[in-house]
């Protein structure tokens, strides 16, 4: 709607995970060299923490199009409250690019375990490296979850993968009361917010790749960005994509403070939290 009017080819501000508009924050680099390292280096299991709206699924998206080929397939578990048997069952699945369906109750367990088995090792004689990534895993419940990945890891001894379990700040605490799991963990990587400068940078960068020709939001406007967002991507995107909107059904020119302020007021703050 408004992106014409900014002289824009695209909306900068979108959560979509267009690799385009990545920006390589501090903490973004450093925790991108860690889970290279990872990778790379094979070391098995790695933690990537951070807050809500961080953009940890974003940076592992980004990660894995910068590595090798053989570093495929990705299977990304995103819902977190399945049961041991339902777990190993979707990744046996998703390995093997077999859909059809298995029997979830205990009985299945060692059919499922030799197809999983037998899928990995497939990978191995292909030459590809598998990436399992457990998103918001600070929502996991079941313990018996965790003890099942960590003997997961037992099969790395003749199928190379690599494991990323990522989730919230309070996975940190809980992994280390978990010390057979907390001790096969290669590297552990915290995401955090991003400092005022950052934001500013961040902000103009997105603008600058939708195409931006001269700055829209002036050097207050950015301040108050970064002090309404904590300095947070997803919170950043909100603000700034309802500031341009206010600007354009105002006709503004620039953007200020006042814009940023009332989108803020519109959502309530406390909303974003």
């Amino acid at each position: 709607m408004y992106a014409q009017y900014w002289n824009l080819g695209s909306r900068p501000f979108e959560n979509d995970g267009n690799p385009a508009f990545f920006y390589r924050s501090r903490t973004h680099r450093a925790a991108m060299l860690k889970l290279k390292y990872l990778l790379e280096s094979n070391k098995g299991a790695g933690l990537l923490v951070g807050g809500t709206g961080f953009g940890k699924t974003y940076l592992t998206k980004i990660l894995l199009r910068e590595l090798a080929e053989p570093f495929a397939p990705l299977v990304q578990i995103q819902y977190p409250f399945l049961s041991p048997t339902e777990l190993l069952a979707y990744l046996a699945a998703e390995l093997s690019g077999d859909d059809s369906e298995i029997s979830r109750d205990v009985t299945a367990t060692d059919r499922i375990l030799r197809r999983l088995e037998g899928a990995l090792l497939q990978h191995t004689q292909a030459h590809r490296h598998p990436v399992i990534v457990l998103d918001d895993a600070h929502l996991v419940t079941d313990p018996a979850v965790f003890q099942t990945l960590q003997l997961l890891l037992n099969f790395r001894e003749q199928s190379p993968f690599t494991l990323l379990i990522s989730g919230q700040a309070s996975l940190l605490a809980r992994v280390a009361h978990l010390p057979e799991l907390d001790e096969r963990l290669g590297v552990k990587s915290q995401l955090q917010p991003f400092s005022q400068e950052e934001t500013a940078a961040y902000v103009s960068h997105r603008l600058e790749v939708a195409g931006m020709k001269s700055p829209i939001f002036n050097t207050a406007a950015l301040k108050e960005i970064h002090e309404l967002s904590g300095g947070i991507p997803r919170r950043i995107n909100r603000i700034a994509d309802l500031s341009l909107l206010v600007g354009y059904v105002d006709k503004m020119n620039v953007l200020s403070p006042r814009e940023v302020g009332s989108v803020a007021d519109e959502i309530g703050v406390s909303s974003l939290v």
